[in-house]
């Protein structure tokens, strides 16, 4: 299912772009070597192993350039899969298989390595009460696919944009001369602009816990702290609003911080640091 935040009208941007960015002049390659007439099927070949993401938005990026190609699948977006696998079989215009080839592939590649890695960490807190999520640290022009991947693979999207939260950083806590003016800014700022949006807090310490609380923000943000600090926030907040652990998050601690009791864990390297998966279109006929 396509996220909210990527309409149709921006879908079929982001496709028009990409495409028009690897055609360039033309496809010369294909319109020199393969016959307009010419028919065919393919396959994509899974040579890895994790979650598949991408396969609804190859089904567009096909019939956006041709709407006469047929997509068979064979798996879903979420699915598991193993090396051999066959997600699924196109069918129709060579041509217009082999020019949209390689955007599929660096979609799919790139959105099931984000699944997969969403996938391990939403495996690693199962049975707590944290929930994923990921951040702006995302491929410029491509937030919006890789946020669905991050969808796919069982994690929540935070803000997808500047204006979708405010959350005040260390460097706004700090321009502002501290947690409580800074909230207290944002608060008639929403006020006074007619603004219905949460309000973020990031706080570095146990005394900006404090500060923060005085306020009451819609989530507090405990940045960069160790597992035993991050309980003693989480018993500090006492359910007055939601938190979120951030920073310095790995598969290796993540289980701990979970259990502190945060409901939130943001992981920047989701979307940042992921690797992408192996697979490949094959004529077969």
């Amino acid at each position: 299912m396509i996220p909210a935040y990527l309409t149709t009208e921006k879908l079929n941007q982001f496709i028009s772009s990409a495409l028009s960015e690897d055609t360039g002049s033309g496809d010369h390659s294909t319109l020199a070597a393969v016959p307009e007439s010419a028919k065919g099927t393919a396959r994509l070949l899974i040579k890895d192993e994790g979650t598949i993401a991408g396969i609804e938005l190859a089904e567009h990026i096909f019939r956006h350039h041709d709407a006469t190609l047929e997509l068979t699948r064979f798996l879903n977006d979420g699915d598991s899969i193993k090396n051999g696998d066959v997600a699924f079989e196109v069918k129709g215009s060579v041509r217009s298989i082999l020019t949209t080839e390689r955007l599929v592939l660096n979609c799919m590649q790139r959105m099931s390595g984000i699944a997969t890695k969403t996938s391990l960490f939403t495996g690693l807190v199962r049975g707590t009460n944290a929930r994923i999520l990921d951040t702006r640290k995302t491929t410029p022009n491509f937030r919006a696919i890789e946020k669905w991947a991050v969808v796919i693979g069982g994690g929540l999207n935070h803000r997808f944009s500047l204006g979708d939260l405010i959350m005040l950083k260390d460097n706004h806590v700090d321009a502002c001369g501290g947690i409580v003016p800074a909230i207290k800014q944002a608060r008639k700022y929403l006020s006074q602009n007619n603004l219905d949006l949460k309000i973020e807090a990031e706080t570095r310490n146990l005394d900006e816990v404090r500060q923060a609380l005085e306020c009451t923000p819609d989530i507090i943000m405990f940045d960069n702290m160790s597992v035993p600090l991050m309980r003693q926030a989480v018993q500090l907040v006492a359910g007055k609003c939601q938190t979120e652990a951030s920073g310095g998050i790995t598969e290796s601690n993540v289980r701990q911080v979970a259990e502190t009791g945060v409901d939130f864990i943001s992981i920047g390297a989701l979307t940042h640091s992921f690797r992408s998966l192996d697979m490949s279109l094959k004529l077969i006929g």
